[in-house]
């Protein structure tokens, strides 16, 4: 994958390095929760996410221009529901201090543009709890159609399931926007 430029924002491939500044922002009780996960106990800890989990599925850190740390990160990951399909599911989580400003709302129209563009995809997916309002209107202000709730399907860090709202972008809507 490859650095990703928006008018405000830099998405650069996660390094090793990034492990204190995403602990920075990760251990914050408000960020993790939304979307399923434990808020991180030590930079050890978001040390060990970065190898095993957002460096093989080639996410992205998100960094505001003129600040130049981690503040999020944004992912394509395997499609778990359209394994098949010539699909990615889009992931993503932002500093709380960073909320209401559309960054996040501006890294996902970038990313679905290198998803259709350079990476050719037929679709991209993503999925969000029911309570997860921020969520649900970037998903909204991207363009994705809600196919429906698959309930009770996501095992969050804490063992209970929740509903998962699913949604999902085809080439051809995206293109008729752009």
């Amino acid at each position: 994958m490859k650095t990703l430029e928006t008018e405000r924002l830099n998405l650069t491939m996660f390094t090793m390095n990034d492990a204190q500044e995403l602990y920075d922002y990760a251990k914050n009780p408000n960020v993790g929760p939304h979307a399923g996960w434990a808020p991180h106990k030590s930079p050890e800890e978001s040390a060990e996410i970065i190898r095993s989990l957002l460096i093989p599925t080639e996410a992205w850190a998100i960094r505001v221009k003129g600040e130049g740390k981690v503040v999020g990160i944004i992912s394509l990951e395997p499609d778990r529901l359209r394994p098949d399909a010539d699909s990615r599911e889009l992931g993503y989580n932002l500093a709380e201090n960073h909320w209401g400003h559309g960054y996040m709302t501006e890294a996902a129209k970038e990313v679905l543009r290198f998803a259709f563009c350079e990476l050719h995809l037929k679709q991209v997916g993503i999925c969000t709890s029911k309570v997860n309002f921020r969520s649900q209107r970037i998903i909204e202000k991207c363009g994705f159609v809600y196919e429906g709730t698959l309930r009770r399907t996501y095992l969050t860090y804490d063992g209970s399931l929740r509903d998962s709202m699913v949604f999902s972008i085809l080439r051809e809507e995206w293109e008729d926007k752009h």
